[in-house]
């Protein structure tokens, strides 16, 4: 199974606390468009100080999707956004609005850039039997299992990373077709002037600085009592957090200091910390996108004038 790039869409991207934010509404206006979030932790209820979700008074000004779509105890695949949207895109285009994504998200980017290549339903008894294997002879065996069917995807994998192994032995398992071949007609790039995908990119030092105050400002604003809550609502005695919304930057260190782990001031710093190495693995992956195309920003830069410029660049008469 597959899902196919989305067509004739505006993004708006870039690391964490780069300014797409301030600069989504006024582009979004000038569009005549809706904004889909491009964040995967946004699709979360409740997670709303950590994710720097749309206010109320924003999403009034500007129609917002894809934001608050599952508790934060379930788990919502790239296949699930994807999925949601192109049924959010085709909402939108049926309004008469131009469809504008907003968000940092890589992964979420690429698939929509390039589509996605979904693979068949788990099979249990398989990964069960995989599991049993690696706990007898070792994760080396499992990843020479792999070399053998699918050199391409072993040589992309450590040999300790279990679950994406057994994975690609799995996909082989029920295709007969390497796991590699088959993600690898989504590696094909599209020209970037079809695409209206700008990414806002600030110097480093400029960014860091950034981020370290939107921390601030995260903790200031109740971060701590937020993550309290989403634990102590739900079932039973309290919930716990889905892999992926648990593992998200922010609520993860600050669970870890619920728990005991740290002081309030030693996971600010670290949350400050992991934010800054998140934004450079972000940019990163934005480079690879040949789709991209970088906004140079600096300072407290004039909204209409970038928003100007972008709209200048994608050739679009709104």
């Amino acid at each position: 199974m597959s899902l196919p790039p989305v067509a004739d869409c505006w993004f708006l991207t870039g690391a964490t606390a780069c300014g797409k934010s301030a600069l989504a509404l006024p582009l979004a206006e000038r569009l005549g468009a809706e904004i889909l979030s491009l964040d995967s932790m946004a699709v979360y209820r409740g997670m709303d100080i950590g994710t720097a979700k749309p206010t109320a008074v924003e999403r009034r000004r500007v129609p917002h999707h894809l934001v608050d779509l599952v508790e934060p105890d379930e788990e919502f695949s790239i296949a699930d956004y994807v999925a949601a949207a192109h049924r959010a895109v085709d909402d939108v285009r049926g309004r008469g609005c131009v469809p504008l994504f907003v968000g940092g998200t890589p992964l979420y980017l690429k698939a929509l850039l390039r589509g996605l290549f979904v693979g068949p339903v788990a099979d249990w008894d398989f990964r069960r039997r995989m599991e049993a294997e690696a706990a007898e002879l070792g994760d080396e065996h499992l990843h020479g299992r792999l070399a053998a069917v699918d050199a391409v995807a072993a040589a992309r994998l450590h040999p300790r990373d279990r679950r994406r192994i057994i994975r690609a032995l799995e996909v082989f398992e029920q295709t007969g077709e390497p796991i590699s071949s088959l993600q690898g007609q989504f590696d094909r790039a599209r020209p970037a002037a079809e695409c209206r995908c700008f990414v806002i990119e600030r110097a480093r030092d400029e960014l860091t600085a950034r981020i370290d105050e939107r921390v601030d400002a995260m903790f200031g604003a109740g971060l701590v009592e937020e993550t309290r809550r989403l634990l102590d609502v739900g079932r039973g005695a309290g919930r716990t957090l889905s892999r992926t919304a648990g593992q998200a930057v922010g609520y993860r260190e600050v669970i870890e200091h619920l728990r005991g782990e740290r002081d309030l001031a030693a996971t600010v710093e670290l949350v400050q910390l992991r934010t800054r190495q998140f934004s450079k693995r972000q940019m990163t992956w934005f480079r690879s996108l040949s789709e991209c195309c970088t906004v140079g920003v600096s300072g407290e830069s004039d909204a209409g004038q970038l928003v100007e410029r972008i709209v200048a660049a994608g050739a679009l008469e709104p």
